[in-house]
């Protein structure tokens, strides 16, 4: 083994040295710096932005920079930058309502600041382009770039309570809206585990390599990191017979949170939530990382970190089940979908004459509990058969409907109370995203043998800042109950961008 030099590096002010220079920048800040803001979202793929710090000023993701390649230059974090600076990023991205789960937005300020500090006039088109660098799955940019014409200009603090608890009724978990929200600190389990956790990870065999640090516990995973498919992918389901007036067949999709799966648990204790701040569409509500933290916590009497990579949520993550299905305008069809628990009630909740025939395929694992998974499917085709939207209604009561053209998607709501108009309107464009993302332009790779192929951020599809239609929101007048209303959003756009894309039997149109 090649002898390992002393490096130093400058850290928001203060000296570091470090002997191992192989160290990623994104693990050396976290594990040895304690800087938590920074946030691992798809190391080491570097493509989701969530690292990203500056290096003498300029925005730089941090897990592929291995700390050689920074020695003696400055870096710098969320704590780093001037108190003022920090505090009107975090007013401004609050008060639009472009942070909500919170996990990006830290990424997301430092590449703003590194452009604000420019000194030049940025083109709201630059503003766009930049975060190209970056994922966010919950607001649909738009609320982001509202932040960025925002900062410096404070209008005040959004009052917390009615919009957390509006946040908590939209992503159906529990989550805050707060400055301290958009600076990272959410509760995300990788940031609030015991300094001196085991952190364990899923090896290539089907178990779980663990290590003192992240990067030990990879190393004896021996996993080799999985890369985007050249092949194409394939709806999975072959349409059922019949003269149907629509007919759509959909593919595999990632969810694509951000936060991947973590937990840490105390020998004797509770595991803690993989949802902290969000409730990453559903799709995280059956995790198998508590228990798993839970049983090798008490299993080596320390406390234990179990956590997944970005691959590793594309493996074992659930995703919405696909479905091939075709209506008539009088209600009636058959869907066939990917055999998974709930889902057949799911459709009938707002299609009764539906028929559902379940298929067993090879692939990943699904789940009805991800957004709106089954019934808004059978919305969808039931106006795709009538050639309009008209008025969606979810199973929770709440009314959407939506028009959609390439450059404007307009989008009217009723969900009861709206408790804070900033929050639900932040909401219903981040649904609105991605409903026109999954018609448009969404889809994975699954082979033969059911293994998925498409294992990096950006072979998911996602449709980035800046190739999105402006959406405008109409929050309509309701005294009643709040209830969920981005669902029956999320819906109402996605039937409206599939009519608008003509549609076309399979998913993604294009």
């Amino acid at each position: 083994m090649k002898d390992q030099k002393e490096l130093s590096i400058k850290v928001d002010g203060k000296v570091f040295s470090i002997n191992d220079e192989d160290l990623t920048l994104l693990d050396f800040l976290r594990s040895e710096v304690g800087i938590t803001s920074v946030k691992d979202g798809c190391s080491p793929q570097g493509q989701c932005g969530c690292c990203t710090v500056l290096v003498d000023g300029q925005a730089r993701v941090s897990c592929v920079t291995p700390v050689r390649r920074v020695a003696g230059r400055e870096i710098t974090t969320m704590q780093g930058l001037d108190g003022e600076i920090k505090n009107e990023w975090a007013e401004a991205f609050s008060q639009v309502g472009a942070s909500q789960c919170g996990f990006c937005t830290p990424g997301i300020i430092m590449r703003f600041a590194a452009l604000q500090k420019s000194g030049k006039q940025v083109e709201i088109e630059k503003v766009k382009r930049s975060l190209h660098a970056h994922l966010c799955r919950c607001t649909g940019w738009q609320t982001i770039v509202e932040a960025w014409e925002k900062v410096g200009k404070s209008e005040g603090i959004i009052e917390t309570k009615e919009a957390s608890l509006r946040a908590s009724i939209e992503g159906r978990s529990t989550q805050k809206i707060g400055l301290d929200i958009v600076l990272g600190m959410g509760g995300f389990s990788s940031d609030t585990a015991p300094s001196n956790c085991l952190i364990a990870v899923p090896d290539s065999s089907g178990g779980w390599s663990l290590g003192e640090n992240l990067t030990e516990a990879r190393n004896r995973a021996q996993k080799i990191q999985g890369r985007r498919t050249t092949v194409n992918a394939v709806p999975p389901i072959e349409l059922p017979p019949g003269d149907w007036d629509a007919v759509l067949k959909t593919n595999w999709v990632e969810p694509g949170y951000l936060e991947t799966d973590s937990a840490w648990c105390e020998p004797g204790g509770e595991p803690s939530t993989p949802l902290a701040n969000g409730g990453a569409f559903g799709s995280k509500l059956e995790s198998p990382v508590p228990e798993v933290a839970r049983s090798l916590a008490n299993k080596y009497k320390r406390p234990v970190l179990a956590i997944l990579s970005r691959e590793d949520s594309v493996r074992l993550g659930p995703k919405r089940p696909p479905i091939a299905g075709g209506v008539n305008k009088n209600g009636q069809g058959v869907i066939r979908v990917a055999r998974t628990s709930g889902i057949v009630d799911a459709i009938h909740s707002v299609a009764p004459e539906i028929e559902v025939e379940e298929i067993d395929l090879r692939g990943p694992i699904t789940s009805s509990k991800i957004r709106a998974a089954g019934w808004a499917e059978a919305q969808i085709l039931l106006c795709g058969a009538l050639g309009e939207v008209g008025t969606i209604i979810s199973p929770d009561g709440s009314s959407a409907s939506a028009e959609v053209d390439d450059r404007r998607i307009n989008i009217s709501v009723r969900c009861g109370k709206p408790l804070n108009e900033m929050v639900l309107r932040s909401y219903c464009i981040g649904a609105a995203h991605m409903a026109w993302s999954w018609v448009t332009s969404e889809s994975l790779t699954v082979d033969e043998n059911g293994e998925v192929q498409d294992l990096t951020i950006r072979s998911f599809g996602i449709v980035r800042a800046g190739e999105m239609p402006e959406v405008h929101v109409e929050i309509e007048p309701d005294k009643g109950k709040s209830i969920n209303g981005s669902d029956a959003v999320f819906a109402a756009v996605a039937a409206a961008t599939w009519i608008h894309k003509g549609t076309l039997p399979e998913w993604p149109t294009g």
